[in-house]
This record gives C-alpha cells, structure tokens and sequence, in this order.
C-alpha cells in the first residue's frame, strides 16, 4: 500500500504538513521483528556517524539512530517492531510499509552520540538495534582511511539471529586487525540458539571481563553504551565505579 503525503504527516499539526519526506527504497526483514529500511530523503541530509534521525508517518514521530555512513548515498535504519499492545506507535506503522511508500523526516541530524577521536580504544557496547550507530562509525572510519584507533563491538541479543550485522563485524574483524566482534547470546538454551556455539550471557555481565583480557588502559579507552537501558546502567555501575570512561545513547522500545 503506498501511504500519500497527507497520510504521512497528517492533518492535525500543520507543522508536520511542512516537513521534508523521504521514499522507502529497499526493504528486509531479518526476524518477525526485526527489519531495516533504506531512505531516500527529498532534501540534502548531512549528519555525523552516531546521530539520528527523526522519521514519521500519520502525525506520530521518532528518532533512529542511522546504520548507514555519511558517504552512503541512502539513509539504512535498523528497526526493531514493538507491537502497538506492548506501547509501539509508529513501528507498527513503519512495519507495514513498502518500498515506494513515503515517511515525513526532520532536515536536520540530532545527537551527540559520535566517536570521539580524543580516545584510541573504542568498546561499543549495543543490545540489538543498539549497534546501528557503531556500523555508521567504522564504515565512516574505513571509508575515511583513517589510522591509529581500535574498535572492539560488543553486542548482546536473546538470540543470535538478531546479530543482523555479525556478517560484516566478522568480515571486518578477519580483514581488520584493529576491528573485534563479540556476540553474546543471553538465552543460550532457547531452542532458536541450539546451534550457537558464541559466547553467552548477557552483555553487560562480560563487559569487564573482556576489556581486562584486552588490556585498554583507561586513559586511552572510551565505552559506549546504546540500547536497553538496563544495559548501559549496569555497565556504568561495573565499568564506571572503576575509573573507566563511558558515553550513552538511549532508544527503547518503550518510546517506539
């Protein structure tokens, strides 16, 4: 079904009527709850790898942080569907869309939550849809042909079909030496894991761990956090209680 300007940005708020739009180019779905988009925006969109931005449909918008590098010409968003009965507003919304449909947008990226170069040792740190703004940084980073940082991805998820991106952090890690990809299952007896032979537990319980076996020093070494916020504020209990610097970015499904 494609969904007309006037359905996207509705008629109650005149405000919205006047946004820039965005075509859907390309679609996949992963899991029965989780997809990406691929966006083509109607007006000139620059922003920096780890911010977002705000998309809409029928009067209801939301911020996603952006998967896709600055050099690439379409906007990838990766989605995770949180149904209407469990507080989802526009990815319901989102979700039963179609390439060729069109999304209201904001011209302009917000966020903070980008790589900061003081540091040499990054560890992003992300639960499912929270590694999206850490592939925008290291294809910026390679694209750019830059030196002299190391990234160690770390991802957690119930299930390891949900590591939508572990394709490309293994091919970089294998290409890379200063690339590392940790994925870790928390639910390692589910049945959808049977076959997982990775880590396992939840992510902010081997944070530590890891980061110690690598031997950062904490003067070189920046965390990020994004995702579920349990998550990142018991990382921030473990790690930053002990010295260790740490940013966040906070996106839940609750908000969805």
């Amino acid at each position: 079904m494609t969904t007309s300007n006037a359905a996207v940005t509705g008629h109650t708020d005149p405000r919205l009527q006047k946004l820039p739009t965005a075509k859907i180019v390309r679609r996949q779905d992963y899991t029965e709850d989780l997809f990406k988009i691929w966006i083509e925006p109607s007006v000139p969109f620059s922003f920096r790898p780890g911010q977002y931005i705000t998309i809409g449909s029928q009067n209801i918008e939301r911020p996603y942080s952006i998967a896709s590098a600055p050099y690439e010409a379409e906007i990838e968003l990766f989605i995770e569907h949180v149904l209407p009965e469990h507080g989802g507003k526009l990815t319901p919304l989102l979700y039963a869309q179609h390439v060729g449909d069109i999304v209201s947008m904001r011209p302009r990226p917000k966020g903070i939550f980008t790589l900061d170069e003081r540091y040499t040792d990054h560890v992003l740190v992300g639960t499912v849809t929270g590694v999206a703004p850490y592939v925008s940084y290291v294809r910026q980073f390679l694209h750019d042909g830059k030196s002299g940082h190391r990234f160690w991805v770390m991802e957690g998820a119930s299930h390891w079909d949900e590591f939508i991106y572990d394709e490309e952090f293994i091919d970089l890690s294998k290409a890379h030496d200063f690339i590392k990809f940790v994925p870790t299952v928390s639910r390692p007896n589910a049945e959808r894991n049977k076959d997982w032979q990775g880590p396992t537990g939840r992510v902010n319980t081997i944070v530590e761990e890891y980061v110690e076996s690598w031997g950062l020093a904490k003067e070189n070494t920046l965390l990020y956090l994004c995702g579920n916020p349990g998550m990142i504020e018991d990382v921030k209990e473990r790690m930053g209680t002990k010295g260790w610097n740490y940013t966040e970015e906070r996106f839940w499904k609750e908000d969805e």
